[in-house]
């Protein structure tokens, strides 16, 4: 049996990863392990830009349509899903590529996580209490603790604000304090090659309205009044993007041409934070624009 491989491919939203994954993987022998916080969810499939059924049938796709929307999950459950899928392919005597734009859960399988505390009901409650004052306001509580590492977390980004609010109420530890105390252990312990895409701004602003006009045709406003009637807007993947823009719509607060502005504004601002994100976290890797990519890869 010859050796395993597998390599990563990152790049922000609508940069061509999902086609490019895909070409390699038939050339090559390969399946995918999706690394994408919304394509996880069953039923979410227009907004999350999941690959069509056909596509998911030309290659094996790990990481697609595991859970509901209802249901919670976290790195570890991407980290069982690296394991799952590595196991598999080297059942089938094939490669893995690992691919999506959370490049959060690349770099917690590169570099690995620590163990975290169990969080009691009083340590929640306490938390849910400051994340109702708003998101900002827990941010800047936990800068006050922890200026270094907070400069990694968005103002907008819950799920994250709240593990670091249960982590540090409940040890009483600032996150780098407790992460010096709990080393990592990496998952990938192997060196892995790592492709970014790269693409002009200008280009990939263009891209993302294309790609938003395109969801909308294929019935994104149904999608999101379906998840809302089942699921309502509890759900941490109801405050996604594409999704809470399509909310706002349904509440009057937008119109419907206003709302499409806002998911490519919103999009567009994502996709620099990826960028932003790739540039600081990943040194070893090669970024190319996509046509050299495929001249490399395919």
């Amino acid at each position: 049996m010859k050796k395993f491989q597998q390599l990563a491919l990152i790049g922000s939203t609508a940069s061509g990863k999902t086609a490019l994954a895909i070409e390699y993987a038939k050339k090559h022998h390969a399946n995918i392990l999706s690394l994408d916080s919304l394509a996880i969810y069953k039923e979410i499939n227009i907004v999350s830009a999941k690959p069509t059924k056909a596509e998911q049938k030309e290659v094996q796709h790990f990481g697609l349509d595991l859970i509901y929307p209802n249901k919670p999950f976290d790195v570890t459950t991407f980290i069982q899903l690296y394991q799952h899928a590595k196991e598999q392919s080297i059942k089938e005597h094939k490669g893995l590529i690992i691919v999506g734009g959370t490049s959060f859960y690349l770099k917690s399988l590169i570099e690995g996580i620590s163990p975290m505390p169990k969080i009691s009901e009083a340590t929640q409650q306490q938390t849910n209490s400051i994340l109702n004052k708003g998101l900002p306001k827990a941010h800047a509580l936990l800068s006050n603790i922890d200026k270094v590492y907070m400069q990694n977390i968005a103002t907008t980004d819950h799920y994250r604000l709240e593990k670091m609010l249960n982590l540090y109420l409940e040890t009483g530890l600032s996150p780098t304090e407790y992460f010096k105390k709990n080393p990592t252990i990496p998952t990938i312990n192997e060196p892995i090659p790592l492709y970014e895409i790269v693409v002009d701004r200008d280009i990939l602003r263009e891209r993302i309205r294309v790609r938003t006009q395109k969801m909308i045709e294929q019935g994104l406003i149904d999608e999101i009044f379906y998840l809302e009637k089942t699921y309502t807007k509890a759900p941490n993947c109801m405050k996604a993007i594409g999704i809470r823009e399509v909310l706002d719509f349904f509440d009057g607060i937008t119109t419907k041409e206003e709302m499409k502005e806002k998911i490519i504004i919103n999009t567009t601002r994502l996709a620099k934070r990826q960028r932003t994100f790739n540039a600081s976290q990943f040194s070893n890797k090669i970024a190319l624009p996509l046509d050299e990519l495929y001249g490399q890869l395919i």
